[in-house]
């Protein structure tokens, strides 16, 4: 969702009201999401297939301890590109159908692909976060598993501050199929778990607990529940888990926390980034763990123990205020690992006129002064800003503006964002970089992807509209040239918004986005 909080977000928006447990799947029968009125009479489709052009340049190496590359994660692999190795949708005839996973809520953000292709995620309803099995065509339920609830739903509830949970970006937001499609996630009892999923005699799956791994010893716990509603202590919330190239989990915490599970041993190590934030996820390279807080930037590697190490650590501007699109003051991207050498990691800033895309390079060695490899501010002044991971292939990055952007209630009534997207090209000589193009295009709150079979950039936008119509397209952008390819009308109104949830492209084709009601699929026709 996608750094990225943007999952958060999409969970955060359906209400979690009952304690955790196993849940009966739904029938496996589509449930569309309905239309707002006015679906009628906004454009359908605008635009021409396009032909698929390649796009050279290097894949991000395959984690050995991760699902196959596009299928393991938000950001579709470990360095965080948001690129996939096969084609999305090129526009031909393209059909969209969806799927409503609650009455109320139910958005699906994150989705993941086992090796058969069923899709593994999880989505936020109004009875709680749901593990759901999906099947990839029909999008009908085969089997899910309920996970705690959040704190941060109990404090909106009882405290009637909404924004607490739009802050939220723990209890299983950030998770990871592993390289024997098992989800792994840490939920809001500061514990890790790891969920397989089986299929029975009688043809019917279930999700079963393989490891369970309790980090209360290390991270504060004293959270609010219905039996503890104004608690005395501290709770510091896990933010994300991801496995470095040895098989040891990497978890952080919302207060800065940072730590290891060895999962052989179940020995756990951490420390802490004092009076710092971690809200997005990581990425992680065979050389280290890259890690954002909302003061700086760092690379760590483990030592014998398994405890954290900083290798280096890189401040940026971090502004004077969170900007409306922005969950905290600091930088809202996950960190992107890419370059032809392998060499560079890029984030945004937060600068407070206008957000800069920071690149630098990643070696050990590298002296202090020739760390940073550019400095460049993108899109306008007093209105810029993005909550989303950026896209990184070869030496080149897609940055998206999400200023504006803070929950589906702020695009109501025909309202968008000023929106924005931007390709920038770091020199091949490593001298600084370069603005390849901008677009106008508006997408409010997604995490943008890339195909590299077809050479095509996809969002989730929306324009103003003087009716007041909610118009939600899927829109296809040209790598190369940032031109708009196409789009096709996914659905109008509320349930349509996907609050951050990012686009996926599935082994098949299939496009998917999830939204506040559930899961969009986009396909090409015949």
């Amino acid at each position: 969702m996608p750094q990225r909080r943007n999952l958060a977000r999409a969970l955060a928006v359906a209400l979690t009201l009952t304690a955790a447990g196993l849940a009966q799947p739904q029938g496996a029968g589509a449930d569309e999401i309905p239309e707002a009125p006015g679906h009628r009479l906004v454009e359908q489709y605008a635009g021409a297939p396009a032909t698929p052009r390649p796009v050279p340049g290097k894949a991000p190496a395959q984690h050995p301890f991760l699902a196959a590359n596009g299928r393991s994660g938000m950001h579709a692999d470990a360095w965080g590109s948001g690129t996939y190795p096969w084609s999305g949708p090129n526009g031909t005839t393209p059909s969209v159908t969806s799927e409503k996973m609650a009455a109320l809520g139910g958005e699906c953000a994150t989705v993941t692909f086992d090796r058969a292709g069923r899709i593994v995620t999880v989505c936020g309803t109004f009875t709680g976060f749901l593990v759901k099995l999906l099947d990839p065509h029909s999008l009908g339920t085969l089997a899910e598993y309920q996970l705690p609830q959040r704190p941060s739903t109990v404090e909106a509830i009882t405290r009637l501050d909404f924004s607490r949970i739009f802050k939220d970006t723990s209890g299983g937001a950030y998770s990871y199929l592993d390289d024997q499609d098992r989800l792994v996630l840490a939920d809001s009892r500061q514990h890790i778990v790891r969920l397989a999923h089986e299929q029975a005699a009688d043809g019917g799956w279930r999700f079963v607990v393989t490891d369970d791994w309790d980090l209360t010893g290390q991270v504060p716990h004293d959270c609010v529940s219905w039996s503890n509603l104004y608690p005395s202590g501290t709770c510091d919330p896990v933010t994300s888990v991801m496995p470095d190239w040895t098989g040891r989990i990497w978890w952080v915490t919302r207060q800065g926390r940072v730590g290891t599970v060895d999962p052989a041993t179940g020995a756990i190590k951490s420390v802490r980034l004092a009076g710092e934030e971690i809200q997005n996820s990581f990425s992680v390279a065979e050389d280290g763990v890259s890690i954002v807080s909302d003061h700086a930037l760092y690379d760590f590697d483990v030592a014998a123990d398994g405890t954290p190490e900083v290798v280096w650590r890189q401040t940026y501007d971090r502004g004077t205020g969170t900007k409306p699109g922005s969950v905290n003051q600091g930088s809202g991207t996950t960190p992107d690992l890419f370059g032809e050498e392998d060499d560079y990691v890029a984030i945004t800033d937060n600068a407070d006129d206008r957000m800069n895309v920071l690149v630098y390079r990643r070696g050990a060695g590298v002296p202090a002064d020739r760390r940073l490899v550019c400095k460049v501010p993108v899109f306008g002044s007093g209105a810029s800003t993005t909550d989303n991971s950026l896209i990184s292939h070869g030496d080149s990055l897609v940055v998206e503006n999400n200023y504006g952007y803070e929950n589906i209630t702020s695009l109501t009534f025909g309202r968008s964002v000023v929106g924005g997207v931007a390709r920038i090209d770091v020199r091949a000589d490593g001298s600084g970089c370069d603005t390849v193009w901008e677009s106008g295009v508006r997408s409010p709150s997604t995490v943008p992807k890339l195909s590299t079979a077809n050479g095509l950039l996809y969002f989730y936008t929306k324009e103003p509209n003087s009716l007041g119509i909610d118009a939600w397209y899927f829109t296809a952008v040209d790598f190369r040239t940032g031109e708009t390819r196409w789009k096709r009308l996914a659905g109008t109104g509320v349930a349509y918004d996907n609050n951050w949830a990012p686009v996926t492209i599935g082994p098949d084709g299939t496009a998917y986005v999830g939204v506040f009601n559930g899961l969009v699929a986009v396909r090409d026709g015949a």
